[in-house]
This record gives C-alpha cells, structure tokens and sequence, in this order.
C-alpha cells in the first residue's frame, strides 16, 4: 500500500478552499430550488404516460447479430435450452401430452430476446440438464409454436410473477417445443468443454443463460457425440 503524502498546505488556504466549497455549494442548492420552483407542474388530470413494449439493442450492431439476421428461405436454427431434471426433464416432457411443452418462466432480458425474436418454427433446440450429476445435454427438441406473451408472469401466485409486466405490453415471452429424441448417451458439460470443435459453445461462453443459440457445427459435433 503507498504511504499517504503529508498535508502541506497552509491553515488558510485549506480554511479558504472550503469556504469556497461551501459557497459554491449553497449556490448550487439555490439554483436546484429555484429550478425545481419554476419547472411546470403536469397537470392534475393528465392522462398516465403509456407503458412501452421492451426493447432491444438494434441486433445488427449486437453481440448476437447472426442469429437474429434475415433468414434464407428454408433456413433452420439451433438452439440450447436449459432445465433442472428434478424440475422437468426431458423425460417429462417426452411424457407430456403430444410431447410439447411451453417454455415459461424465463426471466433474462438476453434469452427473453431469444425466445421472442429469434426461434422459429421448426428450429431444433438441444434440451439440457443444468444442476445435474453430471449437467449435460441429453435429447433434441423442436420449435412448433414462436414467441408468444408469457402469461406465468401475469399470475401473482406464480413463483415468477413480475408485477411490472402489463399483459397490454408484455415483457417476458416463450415458446413451445416438441420433443424430437432422447441421446444414445448424454453429452456432459466436461465432454462439450473437452472438445477442441466446441471451445467457443455459447453453452460456455455465456453459461448464466437459459437458452443460447447453437451453430451448425456445433450442431454436428454435439449430435455425433450424442449418438456414439
């Protein structure tokens, strides 16, 4: 830690300074309240200011501008998405009815925008096991419904009502997914970061996400290893 320096300034010029100070403060006191005074006051019956939908950072000046650019006719996506296996597995949801589930209760603005503007019908997603022994991705599914208002946020006894978002203009979105198939065998988190082709998987890079876009490389390798 470096030695303090020693105060040589003199009694008066220190005394002075803070006189200035505290001139220069009182001033600008003054002139917040004399501000404050003579800005107008809204009206008594004004109507309330609308709410806005939630917005984004243009995405072709973001991080994740290749996957929210036009599309090719025909062109399909890959996505990851995560659940905790005690709270629904892919079993659960290879159980549910027409084996489709909505993918609720996701409150990240960063994978909120993923599920609103950037799966498509008939992209397939990996389903992942996070907080698992081990955590890994252990089937396929698929987009069959796009981004909709996610109405879990809408309802105060659910665990992830968000009081602030107005159904008028929703916040928080999800989608629907059908499960597609279940792994030979689970990809772990240890195999995917011991892979050289899958160093730069989102599902390491950004790991705090729910769901995170897949290349199509990355796509291959996971479904290679998957059905080895």
């Amino acid at each position: 830690m470096p030695a303090k320096k020693a105060n040589t300034t003199p009694a008066a010029t220190t005394k002075a300074k803070r006189a200035s100070k505290s001139a220069s403060k009182t001033a600008a006191k003054t002139t917040s309240k004399t501000t404050a005074k003579s800005a107008p006051k809204a009206a008594p019956n004004a109507a309330p200011k609308q709410k806005k939908p939630p917005q984004s950072m243009p995405y072709e000046q973001g991080k994740w501008a290749h996957v929210f650019a036009p599309r090719a006719p025909g062109e399909r996506r890959y996505w990851l998405v995560k659940s905790e296996p005690d709270v629904f597995s892919f079993r659960d949801l290879m159980a549910a009815p027409q084996r489709t589930t909505c993918w609720d209760s996701v409150r990240s603005t960063g994978a909120r925008n993923f599920l609103r503007d950037g799966m498509k019908r008939g992209d397939l997603v990996f389903y992942y096991h996070s907080n698992a022994d081990p955590s890994a991705i252990v089937g396929i599914c698929e987009v069959v419904r796009e981004g909709y208002p996610d109405t879990t946020a809408f309802d105060p006894a659910h665990p992830y009502y968000d009081a602030d978002s107005d159904p008028a203009t929703p916040t928080w979105f999800m989608v629907d997914v059908r499960a597609v198939s279940e792994f030979a065998r689970p990809v772990t988190l240890n195999e995917v970061k011991d892979t050289p082709a899958l160093s730069e998987m989102s599902l390491i890079k950004v790991g705090r996400l729910s769901v995170v876009p897949v290349t199509p490389a990355e796509w291959d390798v996971v479904v290679a290893l998957g059905s080895s």
